[in-house]
């Protein structure tokens, strides 16, 4: 009888051993709590719409309907308007819940065309439309990296996207 209850035992622990190999331990995980996945300030919205550098009290949703990068009080909003013979570029630059637009700063776009080469727009504000603006006058098509600095009252802020032609 004890050799019989040994071989249940030895039985019954391979069954659990094998049941726990097979077993899929993937779990999901929201990037927010993935430790691979922590934005610098340097982050794109390239694939999604929505990209949160730094931890703020505010909603990173777009609201314009353009590509989002908010980082710490800041809401960045890029929105590329395509046209017959160039791209005009809308930049939302604002602040704090209430999204409070800042007129003075200064604001310049670092464009990579799709051939590599680099171009340097300074935007200009639209105290109507409450944005800053510009026009790229290129027509090549392919994707567009842009990178736009900001500097108010002497602190950059960084944001990164694209567009395609």
């Amino acid at each position: 009888m004890k050799p019989v209850k040994s071989l249940l035992i030895v039985i019954g622990s391979l069954s659990l051993i094998l049941l726990e190999g097979c077993s899929n331990n993937n779990q999901a995980t929201s990037p927010e709590s993935s430790p691979t996945s922590a934005s610098s300030p340097e982050s794109t919205a390239q694939q999604t719409n929505v990209t949160k550098t730094e931890s703020s009290g505010h909603a990173a949703t777009p609201l314009k309907g353009g590509q989002v990068v908010e980082s710490g009080p800041y809401h960045l909003e890029f929105v590329p308007l395509k046209e017959s013979k160039s791209v005009h570029l809308d930049f939302y630059l604002q602040k704090g819940d209430n999204h409070e637009a800042i007129p003075n700063a200064k604001v310049v776009a670092q464009v990579q065309l799709p051939d590599g080469t680099q171009k340097s727009i300074p935007l200009t504000y639209d105290a109507q439309g409450k944005h800053y603006a510009a026009v790229l006058s290129e027509t090549a098509p392919g994707q567009y990296n842009v990178k736009i600095t900001s500097d108010i009252d002497g602190k950059k802020v960084d944001g990164r996207f694209s567009f395609n032609r």
